[in-house]
Formats: structure tokens, sequence, C-alpha cells
């Protein structure tokens, strides 16, 4: 860990709307070490989300900031649904993002194709998104992602679309994926299992106003994967102390 790429200070949140003041987000502090890989758990409409649209800059906060250190911070996001285009190709799908920023260049186009050839997905590159599994979609979202080159992943409940063997099995691969560019991940989530298994570190938000009720540190090897942390005796007492906090 080389110090903290993200930090959020007192950050609160209010929506005004014509029926009143709601508070989303109440004077949350965290910081993200450059190389971590941190997830977020809390109880549905807590706040995640918004948190996430405070750390891209799509909204201000009320009070508080949200800093980093270390300077200019790219910063991917990925979603829910893979929001692949039906008409363009694998390869097409997984320059888009390029396209659209106007970097989409031979070099960068290379570098997304080897990107696709490394992670298993080489020879799919003239499929249709129709003809590609659920899995082999949000991966190649993850890559759509990663194309741009950024330093922060911010993922909001990626697998939640897929069954849940694909979900076990892409988290594997996602993992492995983010510890081999070295990059940092900020992941968003419902399951404690997921969370448990992916994470250094677990913060599990209260109901809304979103505060930060604990942070749980995993004792898990680094390069060890979710599938094997599953198996690991001390899953289950993290997994435990979670919902306990979440049933408070």
């Amino acid at each position: 860990m080389e110090g903290a790429l993200l930090c959020l200070e007192h950050v609160s949140l209010y929506y005004h709307t014509p029926q009143g003041e709601t508070e989303a987000i109440r004077d949350l502090s965290f910081e993200l070490q450059k190389g971590a890989f941190v997830a977020v758990v809390g109880p549905s409409g807590c706040g995640k989300t918004t948190m996430l649209s405070l750390i891209m800059g799509l909204n201000p906060p009320s009070a508080g900031q949200v800093r980093f250190p270390l300077g200019s911070c790219p910063t991917g996001y990925m979603l829910q649904r893979d929001n692949l285009l039906e008409w363009r190709t694998l390869e097409k799908n997984a320059v888009l993002g390029l396209e659209v920023r106007h970097k989409l260049t031979d070099k960068t186009r290379a570098k997304t194709v080897a990107l696709l050839q490394k992670y298993g997905l080489g020879e799919f590159l003239s499929y249709l998104p129709g003809q590609l599994s659920g899995g082999m979609r949000q991966k190649a979202a993850l890559i759509r992602t990663l194309a741009l080159d950024p330093e922060l992943l911010l993922l909001d409940e990626p697998f939640s679309a897929l069954d849940y063997q694909t979900r076990l099995i892409l988290a594997d691969e996602v993992f492995a994926i983010i510890r081999e560019e070295g990059k940092t991940a900020l992941l968003v989530t419902h399951d404690i299992g997921e969370a448990v298994s992916m994470a250094d570190r677990v913060l599990v938000f209260s109901d809304r106003p979103a505060t930060l009720k604990r942070e749980i540190v995993l004792d898990f090897p680094r390069e060890m994967l979710p599938l094997m942390r599953r198996e690991s005796p001390a899953f289950q007492g993290y997994f435990a102390a979670i919902w306990k906090e979440l049933k408070q």
C-alpha cells in the first residue's frame, strides 16, 4: 500500500425536493489506500450508490469534502448491467469508451484487444453480445472500463444481474484481473459473502442517512481468490460479524 488515493472527510449530502429536505449521507469519513480492494455493505437504499456519485463528482457534497491526495485520479465506473450495445461486436464494445473520449488510436485499440485476449475473450472478438454468456458480457464491460486506464475502479453491484454460479466464477476472474492490473477498487454490494470473499476491508453502513457503523479488516492472504476464501475457516466469522452489524 502506497498511501491514501481517496479520502472522504466528514461528507454529508442533502437532497432538496418540493416535499422537503432528505438527508442521504451524514458525516461519512474513510480513506482508500492505493492498491486496496474495499467493499461497502449496508441496507438497501442507505446511500451506497449515492456515495459513488459523490466520488465521481456527479454530485457535490453538502458538507465535508472528497479528496484525491495523490493528485489526478482517473476513475472507472462499472455498473450493475453491462450496457453492451447489441449491434456492436465484442471488440467494438470494448473500445467504445475510448471512442467516446476521442482516445481511440491504433495503440489503444491494440492494448484493448490484448486485454481481451489475456483474459479469455480473444476468440470472441467478432461476436455480438447476444452470442455471449452473462459472465463474458460483464467481463467485457470490465475490460471496456480498463481500456481507459483508470487508477480507481468503482464497482456498483457488478454481479447482481447474474445467476449464483456465474457470480462465484466471475468474482474470481474479476478479482484476479484487478490484482493483475494493479488497480484500486471500491465495491458496493448487498452480498456479504461477496464482500468478504473479495475485499481487504469491509465498511458497514447504517440505514439512511448513511454513516459508517464499523470497519472490518479481513485477514486473508492478499492473492487468495474469492472461492478459496469462502472455504477458509475465517470466512464464516467475518460473515457473522457483518450480519450482526446489519441486523442491529
